[in-house]
């Protein structure tokens, strides 16, 4: 049995991960796509319940991982699976709370980069700021997709808090001032251990909520509303390296 050095990722005898993994928040999310999306999927992971799959989609294998709530989390197995198993590209699948005027519920929200709450970047000792940024062939194929499948995608900067409910009441309020389209926990970290190993990620949300104008969707709605952030991520996941 591979596993990793935290022993948070196990493989399985006989299983392997993709070059590309898909990483939503919630592992039965994860279940999900294996399921409804990949021809033959094969559980590799299901340590602490964090499940893994790795199957095809349009002929080509692709891995698809929890990652947990936060940066902390998201981190940790992204670093391991860079790291230890070989993975080469991350693609972060997710939910997010718009404040952008123009960013309405189910819209596609692709991260270009991501400011952050969050001192990690400081620990890269990069005088100034780092700026956590996607990968511009994963970006670019992304945005190619959705013209191909006539998504509605908006591209731009997000916003990633290390806090679900910040303190500062205005804190949305001056991320919107700035021109970010959304709110979420996730992406800054992904973007910045990504950099660190010299491999590939990029983080794409669809909206479940609007922070200020109060739209939401159900949990139902949200089932059956991402199929294409899914559509769009899975054909990013085998394109984006030809």
């Amino acid at each position: 049995m591979n596993a990793s050095p935290s022993a948070c990722i196990e493989l399985k005898a006989g299983t392997h991960i993709a070059p590309v993994v898909l990483m939503p928040g919630d592992p039965l999310r994860a279940k999900f796509v294996a399921e409804h999306y990949l021809e033959n999927p094969v559980l590799f992971n299901d340590v602490r319940n964090m499940l893994g799959y790795t199957g095809t989609f349009e002929g080509k294998e692709v891995s698809v991982m929890g990652s947990g709530m936060g940066m902390p989390s998201i981190t940790l197995y992204a670093h391991e699976l860079y790291h230890f198993f070989g993975v080469e590209a991350i693609i972060r699948i997710g939910s997010a709370g718009g404040i952008g005027d123009d960013v309405h519920v189910r819209d596609l929200i692709i991260a270009m980069s991501a400011s952050t709450n969050s001192a990690m970047a400081t620990s890269y000792d990069l005088p100034g700021i780092l700026a956590p940024t996607a990968s511009y062939d994963y970006l670019s194929t992304a945005v190619e997709k959705t013209k191909e499948l006539g998504v509605h995608a908006r591209v731009g900067t997000v916003y990633t808090t290390d806090f679900f409910y910040h303190p500062d009441p205005e804190v949305n309020v001056k991320a919107k001032a700035l021109g970010h389209l959304a709110v979420e926990m996730e992406a800054a970290g992904l973007y910045l251990t990504a950099m660190a190993a010299g491999k590939k990620a990029l983080a794409m949300f669809q909206i479940s909520d609007h922070i200020f104008t109060g739209e939401s969707l159900s949990a139902e709605e949200i089932k059956t509303s991402f199929h294409e952030m899914m559509e769009v991520a899975l054909k990013t996941a085998v394109h984006a390296a030809e």
